[in-house]
């Protein structure tokens, strides 16, 4: 509105402009003096000039993902003091919004001839500790050269990504190669109780993949029903891959560039994003907070 005043006030003139515009001529003339000193604005207003970019940059440095909550969880880690409702009001004024999920689109073919573990997780997927449940899934990509499919394997305890592969194929290769990952990574105990929860994919149904697992002392779990609920964390996980990266940052040209992309956005979503569910902190900040709490408690007994 003050830009519009300030485009026609040559034309019609200050005062006839806002005797049809709903503003007084003092608040234009106001604002004008406070562009030019800005200590003349409101306390309010001078916060507001200081926050603004802040919570640009949050946003452009989060893959322009986060909305209100995740945004103001971000600056209240940062130090800064504000409400939830100024940060609204402040993403409104700069045009910003956050990412919201699309429909899942369902990729498993299950496979009704193959033997099927017993479902041991039940739906319950907050494991206690860390490397006590793991969970995994794929999801497909489309590329100007054709579908490309990312398998993740994802530790349930910070919802933290463990492993995970990109490949132009679907077969059995590609999801244990993931498996891999996860096991190079966190290095489980043989025998330590680990379960691996998946849904009825013929890939992870497969005689490869179950013997790698048995190989590891790592029990197997699938879905009792193969709907996107008995596997629900992973389809989570794949949901926000989708939104957050894939359509954002899309269209792809190839299996490399979302490779790269990829591995990019696993490294912030395991260090840097914010979880709501496990306290508005990364997965690794939870992981770490689990081992400090822990060996002060060793050192205590």
């Amino acid at each position: 509105m003050i830009a519009f005043i300030e485009d026609q006030r040559v034309v019609y003139g200050v005062c006839a402009i806002c005797r049809v515009l709903p503003i007084a001529p003092s608040t234009y003339y106001h604002r004008l003096a406070c562009e030019a000193d800005p200590s003349k604005a409101s306390a309010r207003h001078q916060r507001d000039m200081e926050l603004r970019p802040e919570v640009k940059r949050i946003w452009d440095e989060t893959y322009q993902v986060y909305g209100v909550r995740k945004a103001w969880h971000q600056l209240k880690r940062e130090g800064y003091t504000l409400a939830r409702c100024t940060v609204e009001r402040l993403m409104k004024q700069i045009g910003i919004r956050g990412a919201v999920r699309g429909k899942v689109v369902k990729t498993t073919v299950p496979d009704t001839s193959a033997p099927c573990p017993r479902d041991k997780v039940n739906r319950v997927f907050r494991a206690p500790a860390p490397n006590l449940l793991w969970v995994s899934d794929f999801t497909h990509v489309s590329t100007w050269q054709g579908f490309v499919y990312v398998a993740f394997v994802i530790d349930t305890f910070a919802d933290r990504i463990v492993g995970w592969r990109v490949s132009r194929s679907a077969k059995t290769d590609f999801v244990l190669d993931a498996l891999e990952q996860a096991l190079h990574d966190r290095r489980p105990v043989q025998k330590s109780g680990l379960v691996h929860h998946s849904d009825r994919g013929g890939q992870y149904l497969s005689i490869r993949y179950t013997e790698r697992l048995a190989e590891a002392g790592i029990e197997p779990s699938v879905g009792s029903v193969g709907d996107s609920y008995d596997n629900a964390l992973a389809e989570t996980i794949n949901g926000l891959y989708k939104t957050e990266l894939v359509h954002r940052q899309g269209p792809w040209r190839n299996m490399q560039d979302l490779e790269m992309a990829t591995l990019g956005w696993v490294d912030w979503f395991n260090h840097r994003r914010l979880l709501g569910p496990i306290g508005n902190i990364p997965p690794a900040e939870a992981e770490e907070n689990f081992y400090a709490q822990r060996d002060v408690l060793d050192m205590v007994a």
